[in-house]
Order: structure tokens, then sequence, then C-alpha cells
């Protein structure tokens, strides 16, 4: 990844949440939502059957937030509800999260 910068919550239920995170010009949009395109490809190729609340048994979902900013700015976020099997996997792909 050259763009988003994951950074790994823990909390006390035993959900974990991935969140990512890129601000760029316009003109770098494109390669920042073809990071985004390659993490969600990664987790439907691995974990696809087990979308949906991880609260109700499922390995991860999803929320994508697209925000233009003044001056020409983009912030994307990318934020992943995640079983602990599902971050390990993730982090053995993508490296290690910052803890948070």
């Amino acid at each position: 990844m050259h763009f988003l910068t994951f950074d790994l919550t823990d909390s006390s239920d035993d959900i974990l949440t991935l969140e990512a995170m890129a601000s760029t010009r316009e003109a770098e949009h494109a390669a920042v939502m073809a990071e985004v395109a390659q993490v969600l490809a990664w987790a439907q190729a691995e974990f696809g059957g087990r979308q949906g609340p991880v609260e109700d048994g499922n390995a991860w979902d999803h929320e994508l937030l697209v925000q233009h900013e003044a001056g020409g700015w983009v912030t994307v976020t990318l934020t992943f509800c995640a079983s602990a099997e599902f971050a390990e996997a993730f982090q053995k792909i993508y490296g290690e999260a910052e803890d948070q």
C-alpha cells in the first residue's frame, strides 16, 4: 500500500477495527481507490461468504467513506469490523497495522 495506512483497534467484545485512511489531491484519488479495491477483493476472496455483522458471527464487514474537501483534497476512509481471524490474515498480507 502506498496511500492507505491502517490502524488496529481492539475492543472488549472481541471485535477488532481496522481503519485505513488516505488524504490526497484529486489527481491521486484513482490510485487510492485502486488500493481500496485491492483490499476489498482480497477480503471477498478470502472471507467472501463470511461478510456481515461480526457480532452475528461473521468474519468482517466494512464501510467506505469518501469526502471531497476544499482545495482539491479527497479523504478516503475504509473501516473494517473484523474477527481476530480476519485481522490476523489481513496483517499477514498487508503488514502489521498500528495498534491504537
